[in-house]
């Protein structure tokens, strides 16, 4: 258990919308596969069984994210967004194998939160998807009614993520309380 302060859910937002500008990414959806390369981050797609959505693995100042390609899309992005996360916010100093890679793992306990860099890499994740002016940009400008799922499907759609992503995010953003 990591015994490292969380950074505040403000700074998140902040180094997540900082790398959406540094590549002039202004719409949705965002393309992480291109903010990963563009890091010089390569993306390699395999078939981790159902307990692992992806993996973080440096070596020698190099990067790879690992996506489980059985996922489906919208969870792969979210996969590629969260590994992100961690090469942006974490250096590297997760879990050490060997001492000879550094490797962060995508695994069912990380949608949890029970650790801080865990926490923080979907916080990072969320933001970089669906970041928050873009969102409440579109919220505003398309009728949302919460007894109508279409609407959220909608809008899930144009930012390709799930519909639970998208309605945790709202949630977040407290525009729910708007609708």
């Amino acid at each position: 258990m990591s015994h490292r302060r969380s950074l505040p859910q403000a700074e998140v937002e902040r180094r997540a919308l900082e790398l959406l500008r540094r590549f002039r990414l202004i719409h949705p959806p965002v393309d992480v596969d291109f903010l990963a390369k563009a890091n010089g981050i390569r993306i390699e797609r395999s078939d981790f069984g159902a307990d692992c959505s992806g993996i973080l693995v440096r070596k020698d100042g190099r990067a790879v994210i690992g996506v489980n390609w059985a996922d489906p899309p919208v969870r792969q992005r979210f996969t590629v967004a969260h590994e992100l996360a961690h090469y942006e916010l974490h250096g590297g100093d997760t879990y050490v194998d060997r001492g000879q890679y550094i490797v962060q793992f995508r695994d069912p306990s990380s949608g949890s939160g029970s650790k801080v860099e865990e926490r923080e890499a979907n916080q990072f994740a969320a933001a970089l998807l669906m970041p928050a002016p873009w969102v409440r940009q579109s919220f505003l400008e398309q009728p949302f009614d919460l007894t109508d799922d279409e609407s959220l499907r909608n809008l899930a759609a144009r930012f390709q993520v799930s519909t639970q992503a998208m309605s945790y995010r709202l949630g977040n953003l407290r525009l729910l309380e708007m609708a």
